[in-house]
């Protein structure tokens, strides 16, 4: 953060911030109801954050209540530390006990965190005309802020919004970019989104957009800074922090995964095998992907590559970690309505092992059978997840598909949701030959059933063959030359 306090010698005031020129100010005056401000470490966003309130409360007063929100209690020391420092010199009151500040004109800012998803449920009923996420991306699953943007309301009109700043990287990485980041890349442009009333009134817009703010952006962080990010060794790590490049993701689980193995699509081989490989979900997203087998015939595809060619991902909104909550009948409709039957055949299907558990009645994988016209008949997935007692683990099988040059699994660049979720995917701290659960791991999951019913095995190198005749002359040649040292190193000995 920079130290923005700053004296006007003109008038004799003490001004107590100051937005810098660039994104600062930008965030600061932006009407939007969503902003993400951040990219890259050092590029002001908890300043930006703390004036941007002085603006709000300022400009209504007693009316203006917000709520600033971090992950963990400890994270908002050094939060609460920088507000003393800026708003101290306006004359406003700190609580320390319930950590809010009180500004002169009875503007109210109250600092918490939400150390579980569960603890939003504590705010309803709560009002509040701004709402600020620090860090967004500490929170796996966007859900629990969600909840908080309920409590943005007003009776004195008064504009609500809410206010969040992230770098890449952590456990919310994936939602935060799929929201903000991926509908434009380099930030600045506004999207919005219609919302019909149920009342049958007019309709409601909401809108929000990114606002990228590096280092650079930073006039009171100099090349110290700069050159303290850049010891931190790795080269993934530093591009995040230093550059604000949501592409980079440093500890990903499959690092292997790239461009090499998205191919655009084409007709697949009708005598090609072909299976449908399923992660169950209903809260949670689905996961149904197609696959085919290649047999060689296709140039720079492997025998037996897996070309995954279409998928159908459960879920509300990329990146929300929310599924559709369909029911086993619609899921198994759903599925047949994208196959071109009877045209495309289907010679396997493996599935999700809870999906076949029975709770007074049929499992989800009859359900889907009966659903789908009797067409798509699962059988248990092999449900490994990590290598033991030398079998080959799911994630090991599928990183032994993704390695080799050409790679034994390719993905159409249709299959957006496996494309952008594996890439995503977090060793988990715990377990580091695992993945990180908390995030979107059900097109991975799905990947990995279709992996283990098709064990990859890597062709052994080809012994170079001897040719005996080459190896007697060889021989020969050797005993010869030991032959004539002998007689050199004697006839030395006889000379000395």
């Amino acid at each position: 953060m920079g130290n923005n306090v700053q004296t006007a010698k003109q008038t004799g005031q003490l001004v107590a911030w100051s937005p810098q020129p660039g994104p600062q100010t930008a965030f600061v005056s932006c009407p939007c109801f969503s902003i993400l401000f951040g990219g890259s470490r050092g590029g002001g966003k908890s300043d930006a954050l703390l004036g941007e309130w002085i603006s709000h409360a300022d400009l209504y007063g007693p009316n203006a209540s917000g709520l600033v929100i971090r992950r963990e209690r400890t994270q908002l020391i050094d939060l609460i530390q920088r507000s003393k420092m800026i708003y101290s010199n306006l004359g406003w009151k700190y609580e320390d006990v319930n950590k809010v500040w009180r500004s002169e004109k009875g503007a109210r800012l109250r600092f918490a965190y939400l150390e579980r998803d569960s603890d939003s449920e504590a705010y309803q009923g709560h009002s509040y005309s701004r709402l600020y996420i620090e860090e967004a991306g500490t929170f796996p699953r966007p859900e629990p802020i969600y909840k908080l943007m309920a409590t943005l309301r007003s009776g004195n009109n008064v504009p609500v919004g809410v206010r969040l700043t992230a770098n890449p990287g952590g456990p919310g990485h994936n939602w935060v970019k799929a929201k903000y980041i991926d509908p434009a890349p380099q930030g600045w442009k506004i999207h919005k989104e219609i919302f019909d009333d149920p009342f049958g009134g007019e309709s409601i817009e909401r809108d929000w957009v990114f606002i990228p703010s590096t280092v650079k952006d930073n006039k009171y962080l100099g090349k110290d800074y700069i050159a303290n990010l850049q010891m931190v060794g790795s080269p993934q790590l530093v591009k995040a922090w230093l550059e604000g490049d949501w592409n980079v993701i440093e500890g990903a689980f499959f690092s292997e995964f790239g461009k090499r193995h998205i191919i655009e699509p084409f007709e697949i081989p009708e005598h090609w095998t072909r299976f449908i490989s399923m992660d169950w979900g209903s809260a949670a997203p689905f996961s149904v992907g197609w696959y085919a087998v290649s047999d060689g015939s296709t140039e720079g595809i492997e025998k037996g590559c897996l070309v995954k060619y279409r998928e159908w991902y459960g879920t509300r909104e990329p990146g929300s970690n929310v599924g559709l909550k369909l029911t086993a009948e619609e899921v198994g409709a759903g599925i047949v309505e994208r196959m071109n039957l009877p045209e495309e055949r289907l010679d396997d299907a493996v599935l999700d092992p809870s999906a076949f558990a029975r709770d007074g009645g049929p499992s989800h994988a009859e359900r889907i059978y009966e659903a789908s016209g009797n067409v798509i008949s699962f059988r248990r997935a092999d449900n490994k997840r990590v290598s033991r007692k030398g079998a080959m683990g799911g994630w090991d099988n599928l990183r032994a598909r993704l390695k080799p040059e050409p790679p034994m699994i390719l993905f159409f660049s249709t299959c957006t949701e496996t494309i952008r979720t594996i890439p995503m995917m977090q060793h988990d701290v715990q377990r580091p030959e695992d993945v990180d659960t908390d995030g979107e791991d059900h097109a991975a999951d799905e990947t990995r059933y279709a992996c283990m019913s098709r064990p990859f095995i890597k062709k052994a190198a080809k012994k170079k063959e001897i040719n005996p005749q080459t190896m007697k002359g060889r021989s020969e040649r050797t005993i010869m030359q030991m032959v004539e040292e002998r007689k050199r190193i004697r006839q030395q000995q006889e000379d000395y």
